[in-house]
């Protein structure tokens, strides 16, 4: 309620705040916050997604830039996100993303995607329309053992492995 501002925490639809999860576990805060959408945690100390508990399965929008995030497993638990923001992170295995039926939009600009492989989990979110993932290995070559090819093309490779992509990087994805 002090970090709210209010009483009524039926209210509460969007939330930012910076944690350090090493310190204060955030348990399953969500739980107090049933009608939240939206949470913005960027800047933040995260272990793991885990930390986050398993009670926001109603919020839509999850920005956890530049939070220290190696992997996301337990990011299933946010069954009806619709966007996720996960840009400067260190993260390197999409998978647990499948599980995210309904993400329309991820940005996961700057982080350790260094196979190109990882995209196809991507495929699968049949909603995804606007990905981002510049700064990310696979834009040099498409994994950690190749080396750099003159005619690789990474956005032609996402295309391919994401056809219902409407946009990447920023840029419609038909531009290859």
């Amino acid at each position: 309620k002090v970090l709210t501002g209010v009483d009524d925490l039926q209210r509460v639809k969007a939330l930012e705040m910076r944690v350090d999860t090493r310190e204060n576990s955030l348990g399953n805060f969500g739980s107090y916050l049933p009608n939240l959408r939206e949470l913005k945690l960027n800047n933040s100390l995260l272990v793991s997604v885990r930390d986050l508990g398993t009670t926001l399965s109603h919020l839509h929008i999850l920005r956890m830039a530049c939070c220290g995030l190696s992997d996301l497993d337990g990011i299933s638990s946010c069954s009806s996100l619709k966007e996720l923001y996960i840009a400067y992170n260190n993260i390197s295995d999409l998978s647990q993303l499948t599980w995210l039926d309904h993400l329309e939009v991820l940005d996961a600009e700057g982080n350790n995607i260094e196979d190109v492989n990882q995209i196809q989990y991507l495929g699968l979110c049949c909603k995804l329309s606007r990905l981002t993932v510049k700064g990310n290995p696979i834009c040099l070559k498409p994994n950690a053992e190749s080396v750099e090819e003159p005619d690789y093309n990474y956005r032609a490779e996402v295309k391919r492995l994401i056809p219902h992509l409407e946009y990447l990087d920023e840029i419609p994805a038909s531009q290859t």
